[in-house]
């Protein structure tokens, strides 16, 4: 594996000016507690939601955030991907947290509808973390949150079928390697290409792009390019294995990750595709693994993939939020960063921790950096909410063979580009 110095600095040659005008309910000045439930029992002063199996990372943290403020701050467990669901309700209703966790690509969706609030973040402080990290945070230019975690996907190789020194580079030569391999019982790789969220990795490396970019550098909601010539192109490419009967039925539809992660667990697949999410419970399985970059494809391009950034940011409804804000900044230092990893084994994003030897002899960490490089951020504009749905039910027809690569993208475009006029006017 190559060294994790060498792609220290790579998270910051993406770079993304995020344009989107924020709005919502005005913020209250009153000091309290975090929520009215605490402001009765008087039993914390922040309410903070952390992600599931995840708290154990800022325990000391919080411990020490408690001693030197002289204050009880409560940590509740939710899953990250919807505690901003959650906020909708919560929030309003005074049940909510002070300081939530949430994915990147939320951002402008929860700027817009005033769910958290903006932060007034020094610039030496946003100067610690990775650019394309930072830029995730940001929304006209503002801050709303600071990261804690950056994740990309990578490629899962079980040791025992395929060695290191063996393992191939390119698509083509794990399509070919499938093909020896595949036998109904165990498979060679194997992805969830009927999601865009995986399938993008070849789309994109044939040119195809979800939301172009505008003059200054922010997603254009417009300008779609799911069904551009590199998109369909990279839609046939993923059609083969399929049509050869290299990826199983059953890795198609909802339960398709359950299928892929039992068959990789199993020792039933040389590769999977998949995330630093699943680092944990491969190693609990007792999987003998490796990971490593995504291959290059047949043009050249390395796969990309979507770099994907957690966050904590503060809520727009938290009677206590200039403690919440001094909590996130703490929370999310280098020092606290760095003890987080340890714990979770989550990817940093303060850019210092790239040469951290703790963080550099970490494979997971070394796959991360190296991939990110040819990554691009998940757009966090309100309007990307519109194509997960209708791009994944194109690609599945594709996988079934139901409908044409083309055929399939110009529709899903079109059920796009309906439902962001429907509720977004367009923009």
């Amino acid at each position: 594996m190559k060294s994790y110095k060498k792609y220290a600095g790579i998270f910051s040659t993406i770079v993304l000016s995020l344009a989107l005008v924020a709005c919502g309910p005005q913020e209250s000045s009153e000091e309290g507690s975090g929520s009215n439930e605490a402001k009765t029992n008087k039993e914390y002063d922040l309410l903070v939601w952390e992600d599931i199996e995840k708290a154990g990372g800022i325990e000391d943290a919080v411990a020490k955030f408690e001693e030197e403020h002289d204050v009880t701050v409560k940590v509740v467990e939710k899953a990250y991907a919807q505690q901003i669901e959650d906020l909708r309700l919560d929030g309003p209703a005074g049940t909510g947290p002070d300081v939530l966790t949430m994915p990147g690509d939320q951002i402008g969706t929860a700027v817009t509808e005033g769910l958290i609030k903006e932060l007034d973040v020094p610039e030496d402080v946003q100067s610690i973390y990775t650019e394309v990290a930072m830029q995730s945070q940001k929304v006209d230019n503002k801050v709303y949150g600071l990261p804690k975690a950056v994740e990309t996907t990578m490629l899962y190789y079980n040791k025992d079928l395929v060695s290191e020194e063996e393992l191939p580079t390119t698509l083509d030569e794990w399509y070919e390697l499938s093909k020896e391999m595949t036998d109904g019982e165990k498979y060679g790789f194997l992805a969830l290409f009927d999601q865009i969220y995986y399938a993008q990795s070849v789309l994109s490396g044939y040119g195809g792009y979800i939301f172009g970019t505008d003059e200054n550098g922010g997603f254009n909601g417009s300008d779609i390019g799911l069904n551009n010539e590199g998109s369909v192109e990279g839609a046939q490419y993923i059609q083969k294995f399929y049509k050869e009967g290299l990826f199983p039925a059953g890795i198609i539809g909802e339960q398709g990750i359950n299928v892929l992660e039992s068959l990789f667990t199993e020792g039933k697949a040389a590769a999977i595709i998949s995330g630093p999410w699943n680092i944990d419970p491969f190693t609990k399985a007792g999987v003998n693994f490796g990971v490593a970059k995504l291959p290059e494809l047949a043009n050249g391009e390395n796969m990309s993939s979507f770099v994907g950034v957690k966050s904590y940011n503060v809520s727009s409804y938290s009677k206590n939020a200039e403690l919440a804000e001094e909590f996130v900044e703490f929370v999310a230092n280098e020092e606290n960063s760095k003890t987080r990893f340890e714990v979770t084994k989550e990817v940093p994003a303060v850019q210092a921790l790239a040469d951290d030897p703790v963080v550099a002899e970490s494979e997971a960490a070394q796959a991360v950096a190296e991939q990110s490089q040819f990554a691009e951020l998940t757009p966090n504009i309100p309007e990307m909410n519109e194509v997960w749905t209708p791009a994944d039910a194109a690609l599945q027809t594709i996988a079934t063979g139901k409908a044409e690569p083309k055929e399939a993208l110009d529709q899903a475009v079109e059920t796009i580009q309906g439902q962001i006029q429907a509720k977004h006017g367009g923009k």
